[in-house]
């Protein structure tokens, strides 16, 4: 849900303290349009600024939709100055948006290539304010958001084993932790990953990891009876998870591991914006 109050900041900053640039008399009609192929996202925010500005919002494409070159994605109508007033913060919002899905998809369906099972995951690598905007745009991608903020699972990181240990911090963190809250434990070599899952990982994350080395991890973990093996019908006893520098083009390989979850902060801060453009009148 978007509050009123992100959308008053956003136009505040748009419109600053005398707008005379959209001081225009009578009423129009606007059209946001697609200039490239891609995944449209952040409809809902963009028409949630014309509705605060009393503008109505005749059409809006689902998120997640596809769309090619001239394709319309919102259709609104209202006063000039209040379609104007709107105009950029709605480009801005649905094509910064677009963009993640886009690149979602994208990597959704590299890993396709190789499994129908591996999830591709995006991170907390995202703009401070518009988090919630780029966790739905993966979302329209095909993506998993994974966790949202820091208090959806506790993820043990290497500053966590410098301070503490592995065995310790995990130890701490499952003392303080709900029964539904997972712990995850960053590792940095297979020989780490068995430990982690001696200690009580319930996920692995695999980090800076090249394909061939995350293999022998799956392997080590499957040899400990932590893990089942791609072969099996029964359930992973510890999910697994690469991260770390993953690319498009390096997605295939990873997936072809049998990682359970491939997470990319590229999707969230390097995605480029989807190229839209709002038209007026007829």
């Amino acid at each position: 849900m978007i509050s009123d109050l992100q959308i008053e900041r956003w136009l505040r900053e748009d419109l600053g303290h005398h707008d005379v640039t959209n001081d225009v008399p009578g009423e129009t009609t606007g059209r946001l349009v697609t200039k490239e192929k891609g995944t449209v996202a952040g409809l809902e925010a963009a028409c949630a600024v014309f509705e605060y500005l009393d503008v109505d919002v005749l059409e809006a494409l689902e998120d997640g939709t596809e769309v090619d070159v001239g394709d319309v994605v919102l259709r609104v109508e209202g006063s000039a100055r209040d379609v104007l007033r709107g105009e950029r913060v709605a480009i801005n919002l649905a094509g910064h948006a677009s963009g993640i899905a886009t690149r979602t998809a994208g990597a959704v369906a590299a890993a396709r290539q190789e499994s129908e099972h591996v999830r591709v995951a995006a991170t907390r690598k995202t703009t401070p304010g518009f988090r919630g905007l780029e966790k739905r745009a993966v979302v329209a991608g095909g993506g998993d958001t994974h966790r949202l903020d820091l208090s959806h699972m506790v993820m043990v990181k290497d500053n966590h084993v410098a301070e503490m240990g592995l065995e310790a911090a995990v130890s701490h963190f499952r003392e303080r932790v709900s029964f539904a809250t997972q712990i995850e434990v960053e590792v940095e070599s297979p020989a780490q990953a068995v430990r982690a899952a001696e200690a009580g990982a319930d996920i692995v994350l695999l980090d800076n990891m090249a394909p061939e080395t995350v293999e022998e991890a799956l392997a080590a973990l499957e040899d400990g009876e932590f893990r089942a093996s791609r072969d099996s019908t029964g359930a992973d006893r510890v999910l697994t998870e690469a991260s770390g520098g993953i690319t498009l083009e390096t997605v295939p390989a990873y997936a072809t591991t049998g990682v359970d979850v491939i997470s990319m902060g590229s999707l969230t801060h390097s995605a480029p914006s989807l190229d839209l453009s709002f038209r007026t009148g007829q």
